[in-house]
């Protein structure tokens, strides 16, 4: 690692060590942050508590990926910025635009401008695709402009077009992510959440969907992207965060990320020997990113 790239790597463990000041990095701009979570405490149960104490920013035209293993409390972060999970988050805030939402009902969050794509996509099976679309603008009441919106979905994705009267639940995996998606953007979010996109998709399919992702985000709306596939995430992503044991250990610019050799090893598989060669995972090492 040179000298530049380690002060980087340094300067964000700091960071990560100082949740407010690691809040205000990654921003492309001057601009006000989206999506904002202050020091977020939540878990399951009152009594699990998984995240503890996560500050994140999400800027206009900004894609923040968020890395980490099974367990680190992902999901549980999306689920806590949706109000999916009672009385969570337990400390701190989250809010949109300068609008408090912390513990609000999701559907006030949804209608604020929150967008989430679940793990699971979220089918109803019996919905036909065309169906499953006009859900996704339920809150709205600009009838032509849904109507527009459901033409770009089509483009965007024509093989949704071909199957509009066909059950959702009928469709391959993959035609489910792309309707999973297509029905967040059908409320015109400000900020789209994302958990794990490429989950159970052949690889062709993976890079479909990461390009709707970039071309997305390159429109200008604000994107939470959770995924394990870590170097899809970090190309298309602007800034990253490595997330372990419900705190971020290391956050930063995504290039510079790919090019940690602790994210290389840990989350893309390989490490770079003192002798330049490239070996396999060592799982027997220890994480260590201070």
């Amino acid at each position: 690692m040179n000298a530049e790239a380690e002060a980087t790597v340094v300067g964000d463990v700091a960071a990560a060590r100082d949740p407010y000041a690691a809040a205000e990095r990654g921003a492309a701009s001057a601009a006000e942050p989206l999506l904002e979570l202050r020091t977020v405490e939540s878990g399951y149960h009152r009594q699990l508590r998984v995240l503890k104490g996560v500050s994140l920013n999400v800027y206009p035209g900004q894609c923040v990926a968020v890395l980490g293993s099974n367990g680190a409390g992902k999901s549980t972060m999306l689920k806590t910025i949706m109000g999916l999970i009672d009385d969570e988050p337990r400390k701190g805030s989250v809010r949109l635009a300068g609008k408090e939402l912390t513990r609000a009902p999701t559907e006030a969050i949804s209608k604020a401008g929150i967008a989430y794509v679940v793990e699971d996509r979220g089918m109803f099976p019996d919905l036909t695709v065309a169906e499953s679309l006009r859900l996704g603008a339920y809150h709205r009441r600009d009838k032509s402009e849904v109507q527009a919106d459901l033409e770009r979905v089509y483009q965007t994705f024509p093989r949704l077009a071909e199957r509009q009267r066909q059950a959702s639940g009928t469709l391959s995996g993959g035609e489910q992510q792309m309707l999973a998606i297509s029905r967040a953007l059908m409320s015109r979010p400000k900020v789209l959440m994302l958990d794990e996109p490429s989950l159970g998709l052949a690889p062709l399919l993976v890079e479909e969907i990461f390009a709707v992702i970039r071309d997305i985000n390159k429109g200008g709306m604000g994107i939470l992207l959770v995924e394990q596939n870590a170097n899809q995430a970090l190309a298309i992503a602007d800034y990253g965060c490595v997330l372990e044991g419900g705190r971020f250990v290391l956050e930063g610019d995504a290039a510079a990320l790919r090019e940690n050799e602790n994210v290389k090893e840990f989350y893309l598989g390989v490490s770079t020997a003192a002798s330049g060669e490239q070996r396999l995972h060592v799982r027997r090492r220890r994480r260590r990113w201070n």
